[in-house]
């Protein structure tokens, strides 16, 4: 590792990891499953089955020749009983294939383990798992680790943060599924040929970092090591990341593998680790149910197409009536507007919350504090970016770098004035966009 002057400007949140101690639970297979056909950065699938055909666990029923893209595999048996299109959280079409489960869990007769001599089986292998970046990006796993520079490329780092406020599904991987992200992490760095791993975690899981060192000594791998990291915010942020465990700064639009490195989520190494030994594909997903809306908050393994509103009545039901939904945490994830929406590969949790938690605070006068300056990991001036905004002066947001913003909202957690200055920087980037393209850049 590269030795560091000091530490990325960052926050301090309340995490309220009330779901630490709560081991996964099994979620009971659902009556029908709502299998989104977009479910990576990139071009959706198309689906490969018919209204009436019969599917099995495992078995492939989306998939595109477009380059950046994955398979989406059947997390149930049973029929076909529908091909819809949708309005997906984003906004946009969605294309969803509806299953009624059989409750066999028959599984797909094409399921095998991988057998890999090479990079290029190797890489060939991890698309066909269906593996995206589960950490919340959900970019294809197997073009991330065939970069074009993949002979300068000597580092793995996973990212096993979990700074988010309230999500603990990683942190409970980490106990639950200790051996398989170091098989994990010991498959990725032998067939990329990469010299040294390192797995990042916050020091509010030290019973984590133990169970990782543990594991490192039992499996006799030297060249991986545990990195402590304080326990600050946005520290999992891809960048912030990068500069924490070995010092080298990356700026926007610069990819990991242009420093030489490989990073991914610890939920996406771990379950390399387990599929090379069984072979099934990405079809179920472990998520946090938190929020003073539900029952009974849990960390639950389910099927990817489960509807949110099953999964909270496995939670046992919500216990006074939510104002908001969250896909993901409170500072990155995003609002939805039905718990009818399914869970998809990058969905690490569902938070519903009422009352005060709720309740957005009205936005008042800036009053020129610096806080939200202070607390921008890339020195980013957001009071500066949100003025030209309200101008849609595209010159004033080039100049004041809004595309260095990675949105992690640290500055409208900061603001006094509970000002959007995360989102208005969002707004920036597709005003600079626009213009850029409007002039032929």
């Amino acid at each position: 590792m590269t030795e560091k002057k000091k530490h990325l400007q960052s926050i301090h949140v309340q995490h309220n990891k009330y779901t630490a101690g709560c081991e996964t639970e099994i979620m009971p297979i659902p009556d029908f499953v709502y299998i989104s056909m977009s479910q990576h950065i990139g071009t959706p699938c198309k689906p490969l089955v018919a209204k009436g055909d019969y599917v099995k666990v495992g078995q492939p029923i989306g998939d595109t020749d477009a380059f950046v893209s994955v398979p989406i595999h059947s997390s149930v048996s049973g029929i076909v009983t529908g091909i819809e299109g949708v309005r997906s959280g984003n906004g946009g079409n969605d294309t969803i294939v509806i299953i009624e489960a059989d409750k066999k869990q028959e599984l797909w007769d094409g399921i095998q383990v991988p057998k890999v001599n090479n990079r290029k089986e190797f890489v060939k292998a991890v698309r066909t798992s269906g593996l995206v970046g589960l950490g919340g990006a959900s970019f294809p796993t197997h073009i991330k680790y065939n970069p074009k520079n993949i002979d300068e490329v000597t580092t793995l780092i996973v990212n096993g943060a979990e700074c988010e406020p309230f999500i603990t599904s990683d942190h409970r991987l980490m106990l639950e599924e200790t051996e398989n992200i170091i098989s994990g992490m010991l498959l990725v760095m032998k067939f990329l040929e990469l010299e040294e791993g390192f797995i990042g975690i916050e020091d509010n899981k030290p019973d984590a970092i133990e169970a990782i060192n543990n594991m490192i000594i039992q499996k006799g791998s030297p060249n991986i090591k545990v990195v402590p990291l304080r326990s600050r915010y946005p520290q999992g942020a891809e960048r912030v990341m990068v500069y924490e465990v070995t010092g080298k700064t990356m700026d926007a639009g610069v990819l990991p593998a242009e420093l030489g490195i490989i990073l991914s989520n610890v939920t996406s190494i771990a379950f390399l680790g387990q599929h090379f030994k069984d072979g099934i594909p990405l079809i179920n997903k472990r998520i946090t149910v938190d929020g003073n809306a539900v029952s009974r908050p849990a960390n639950v393994m389910c099927p990817i197409g489960t509807k949110i509103a099953d999964v909270i009545e496995f939670c046992g039901g919500y216990k006074e009536e939510p104002k908001k939904i969250l896909m993901g945490g409170p500072m990155m994830g995003r609002a939805i507007f039905t718990d009818q929406m399914p869970v998809i590969k990058n969905n690490n949790a569902i938070l519903a919350f009422a009352g005060e938690q709720a309740w957005v605070k009205e936005e008042t006068a800036c009053i020129n504090c610096g806080r939200c300056y202070k607390a921008c990991p890339f020195k980013l001036m957001p009071t500066a970016l949100s003025s030209a905004v309200q101008r849609k002066d595209a010159e004033a947001l080039e100049r004041f770098k809004v595309m260095q913003c990675m949105e992690c909202g640290s500055c409208s957690y900061i603001c006094p004035a509970r000002r959007p200055l995360s989102f208005n920087n969002k707004l920036g980037k597709a005003i600079l966009k626009e213009a850029q393209s409007n002039n032929g850049k």
